[in-house]
């Protein structure tokens, strides 16, 4: 219990220096890459949501999905690469080559379909090199360059609200 505490303080100062290192790229590049990182403790419609993207513009062989649990047991099996708060080490590094290939993709746009602040996704989405990143408006502000206001299982209006948002920018 302590160790984690500790990991978690170590965690939250690398997260707070991230934050600082935010780029704001106000380019209008077209998005052609997607990256999502969603928290399947709380939302297990991902197959729906990415159904979702795919009716709208995106195609599947550029869309690329992370997913967080809180517990993996090591007899489930996932379809996507998964990771938890154990596969971060105390320096902030990941142990998993998958988490470190998503974080180094540069997307042209994250979807960030977590509504709970939970450090190791936090972390992610800091690290990550996508250019446009979008998620929820309950997370923290510094993280994302768009928000929408909304919750996780509302994910038809998320993707209606998010096209809406990406014609208007031109970004689509």
């Amino acid at each position: 219990m302590f160790l984690n505490f500790l990991k978690n303080f170590f965690l939250k100062n690398k997260l707070k220096n991230s934050f600082v290192n935010v780029i704001h790229d106000s380019a209008s590049k077209k998005i052609e890459t997607v990256g999502v990182l969603i928290n399947e403790s709380y939302f297990t419609k991902k197959e729906l949501l990415l159904k979702s993207l795919l009716e709208n513009h995106f195609e599947a062989q550029n869309i690329k999905i992370l997913l967080f649990k809180n517990v993996v047991k090591k007899t489930e099996q996932f379809e996507y690469p998964i990771f938890s708060n154990k596969d971060l080490s105390w320096t902030g590094n990941f142990e998993k080559q998958e988490i470190n290939d998503f974080i180094a993709q540069e997307f042209d746009l994250l979807l960030n379909y977590y509504d709970t602040e939970k450090l190791p996704l936090l972390y992610v989405s800091a690290q990550s090199k996508a250019t446009f990143k979008v998620g929820f408006s309950s997370v923290d502000k510094r993280l994302n360059h768009f928000m929408i206001d909304t919750s996780v299982e509302n994910y038809q209006i998320f993707v209606a609200e998010l096209f809406k948002y990406l014609k208007i920018l031109n970004k689509i």
